[in-house]
C-alpha cells in the first residue's frame, strides 16, 4: 500500500510510536517527591526518615516474603499507594498475590469465579460480601491483579462469626461445626501480649470482660488472615503476597504481622503503615512510612458521636449467634 505521507512526516511519525511505546512499556515510577497537598497524593519513606519512590522500594523487595501495607479505610491516597505498588511489584516479580481483608475465607470461590470471568462485577459484591467502599477503593487492585492473572487470598474470617465471638468471647469457637470452624484460624490466641495490650489501651468504654471479648474478636481477625497467608505460601513457596489490612492490624509488627512470624519465623516480612502529621509512627518504628493527609474527624461532637454507637447497637441486636 502506498503510504501518503513523504518520508520526512513518515520518519516522524515513527519516532512519534516509538515515544509512545516507550511511554507504555516503562515501569512505574510514581512521583513521591511532591509535596502532599490533597487526599490522592503520598509520600513513602523508609524506617530511617528518607524518600523513596515505589519503584526503587519495589527493587529493595526481592526477598520479602510478604509485604503487609496498613490503610485507614476510604483514604485515596493510601488506596492509590496499594495499586502503584501491586503494579510495581508485579512488573518486578511476576509471582507476587494480593491478599485482602476486604474479603473472608467463605467465599473464595466467589472471588475466584470473577477472576476467571465466570460471574460479573455485581455478583462478587453481592454474593461476594464487598465493602460498602469496594467500587471505590478496591476496584482498582483486584481489575488489576484480574487483568494480570494474580491470585487474591480472601484472607479474613466470616464476619458474622467474628461479630459473634465479639458478643460471646473466644469460647463460641466451641459451638461452631466443623464447616463453620474451616473458616477460621486452627489456633486464635488471646494470651497476653504487646498486641493484646496495645488493644485494651485503646478502648475507652465498656467493662473489662466485654472488652477481652471484643479482643478475642480483634484477634481472631488477625489470626485468620496470618493463617491464610502462610497457608498460601506454603502451598506457593515460589509466590510473594502482598496484604492490605486496617492499620491498627499490622503496625509495628503487631496483630497479623507477629501471627505470621508465629507460624513461620522463617518469613521475611515487611511493613508498611500511614502516617500524618497528627499521627506520626514511633521514632523507633521499623516500618516504612507511608505520610498521607489525616483523615477528616469523623465527629465534631459527643453526642454525634454516642448517637452513631447506638446505630452499631440495634444493628447487632438483630444477629443471632448460637
Amino acid at each position: 500500500m502506498k503510504s501518503w505521507l513523504s518520508p520526512k512526516k513518515t520518519l516522524l511519525a515513527i519516532l512519534a510510536l516509538n515515544a509512545l511505546t516507550g511511554c507504555a512499556s516503562a515501569s512505574i515510577e510514581p512521583t513521591t517527591a511532591t509535596p502532599v497537598n490533597t487526599f490522592y497524593d503520598y509520600q513513602l519513606h523508609t524506617p530511617q526518615g528518607n524518600d523513596i519512590t515505589v519503584a526503587d522500594f519495589a527493587n529493595t523487595l526481592s526477598n520479602a516474603d510478604v509485604i503487609l501495607v496498613g490503610e485507614w479505610h476510604t483514604h485515596p491516597g493510601i488506596h492509590r499507594f496499594q495499586t502503584d505498588l501491586l503494579q510495581a511489584l508485579h512488573l518486578n516479580f511476576s509471582k507476587v498475590a494480593l491478599s485482602m481483608e476486604q474479603f473472608t475465607r467463605d467465599n473464595q470461590d466467589i472471588v475466584n469465579l470473577y477472576l476467571e470471568g465466570k460471574i460479573g462485577e455485581q455478583l462478587l459484591i453481592k454474593k461476594g460480601s464487598a465493602w460498602p467502599n469496594y467500587e471505590s477503593d478496591y476496584r482498582p487492585l483486584v481489575e488489576y491483579a484480574k487483568a494480570n492473572q494474580l491470585d487474591i487470598i480472601a484472607a479474613n474470617a466470616p464476619k458474622t462469626t467474628v461479630r459473634c465471638i465479639g458478643r460471646q468471647g473466644i469460647d463460641y469457637l466451641e459451638k461452631l461445626d466443623t464447616e463453620e470452624r474451616q473458616w477460621l484460624a486452627d489456633t486464635i490466641s488471646i494470651q497476653d501480649s504487646p498486641y493484646r495490650k496495645k488493644f485494651l489501651a485503646s478502648m475507652h468504654h465498656g467493662n473489662e470482660e466485654q472488652t477481652l471479648k471484643q479482643f478475642a474478636a480483634q484477634i481472631t481477625w488477625d489470626e485468620t488472615m496470618a493463617d491464610s497467608i502462610v497457608d498460601y505460601l506454603a502451598e506457593n513457596p515460589t509466590k510473594q503476597v502482598m496484604h492490605i489490612a486496617g492499620k491498627f492490624h499490622i503496625e509495628n509488627g503487631l496483630g497479623t504481622a507477629a501471627s505470621i512470624k508465629a507460624r513461620n519465623p522463617e518469613l521475611n516480612v515487611v511493613l508498611v503503615s500511614p502516617t500524618s502529621k497528627q499521627n506520626p509512627l514511633a521514632e523507633n518504628s521499623e516500618d516504612y512510612r507511608l505520610e498521607v493527609l489525616n483523615l477528616p474527624k469523623r465527629f465534631v461532637s459527643h453526642e454525634s458521636m454516642m448517637a452513631s454507637m447506638k446505630h452499631i447497637g440495634k444493628r447487632n441486636k438483630t444477629l443471632t449467634c448460637k
